[in-house]
């Protein structure tokens, strides 16, 4: 059994919670919770850590899940983002974005990802965006071309690229690689994306920042704690960072919160001492009556006037450190 770590943790709690208020069935709980732990013993073991029944348990010599491709995700159409409810989408092939996938090197490996951009002749500012634990989706690339719509050049990074990429991988597979693969391997991808996007002609090397959701706002924290060159950052309910390393953050960060998720707003308080005390820029905000995951307009947690809030709240963050 692999020793569980803070990301490995919190997408388990993550996903009892969600098995509790049904939006997860028994199943594709135990499965997700398998392709982290690793065998069927320690799912048992981490599903009663968390609150599960001796009833709700597999049996600890039950075969491991096989992973599955995914089916195949139906054409989009023209203009639309699959499941997108928030007026801010910006489809694909929206006049005013240029958008492709790119591939850059990170080490001796080949990285994908997605690359908006204004179609604007100019010199950008640049923001990174690091995805959910669902990898790098629809959602993500549709938030890359929000942020091109808005001025932004915006690097949507698949983690996953390394494994085929997120597409090809069983949908309850991808957390348990995400968090295999180490926190380290992530902070390097996006220190890579971020040396690929200094080379680029219409882009302000000085001028970059990142945001991330969920899992991405943990790897958020960790990158502003790892790469310098970050001038702003805007987590979205991620675990917290390290808190004996933020005296290393050189980024202005704005932390997204939402009032009802427990689990994560409960540790902000001591994160914000940390920063107050090695003096790094930054600013908490906690949104009324909403929970995790409320930015997501694809799924059933979006509330769109808090979601649109910290969307606005956000680009008012990038443009004050980022110009």
């Amino acid at each position: 059994m692999q020793t569980l770590g803070k990301f490995e943790k919190y997408l388990i709690e993550e996903f009892y919670d969600d098995y509790r208020e049904g939006r997860m069935n028994r199943r594709t709980f135990i499965r997700r919770v398998a392709f982290i732990t690793g065998s069927m013993a320690a799912t048992v073991t981490a599903m009663t850590a968390v609150g599960c029944r001796p009833i709700e348990l597999p049996s600890p010599t039950a075969p491991m899940p096989t992973p599955t491709a995914p089916a195949a995700a139906p054409a989009a159409q023209a203009g639309a983002v699959p499941g997108a409810k928030s007026p801010l989408s910006v489809p694909e092939g929206d006049p005013a974005v240029q958008a492709s996938d790119v591939t850059f090197d990170s080490g001796s490996d080949k990285i994908t990802g997605y690359l908006a951009r204004p179609a604007a002749d100019g010199k950008y500012a640049t923001i990174l965006v690091c995805h959910e634990n669902r990898g790098l989706t629809p959602h993500i690339k549709d938030v890359a071309r929000r942020f091109a719509k808005a001025g932004y050049v915006a690097l949507a990074i698949d983690l996953l690229s390394r494994e085929g990429g997120s597409d090809k991988i069983d949908n309850d597979q991808r957390p348990g690689l995400l968090t295999g693969a180490g926190i380290a391997r992530h902070v390097g991808d996006f220190a890579a994306g971020l040396k690929y996007v200094q080379t680029l002609s219409y882009v302000d090397g000085t001028r970059i920042g990142m945001t991330g959701y969920c899992f991405g706002g943990g790897v958020t924290w960790a990158s502003s704690e790892a790469i310098p060159e970050l001038k702003a950052a805007v987590p979205f309910y991620g675990p917290a960072p390290d808190l004996e390393k933020v005296g290393n953050i050189k980024a202005a960060v704005l932390g997204v919160y939402a009032e009802q998720d427990a689990r994560i707003t409960g540790g902000k308080d001591a994160l914000e001492k940390a920063l107050a005390a090695a003096n790094i820029t930054h600013k908490m905000n906690v949104y009324p009556g909403v929970n995790h995951a409320f930015h997501n307009d694809t799924g059933d947690r979006y509330v769109e006037a808090q979601a649109t809030q910290a969307w606005n709240d956000t680009l008012a963050w990038f443009k004050q450190y980022l110009g």
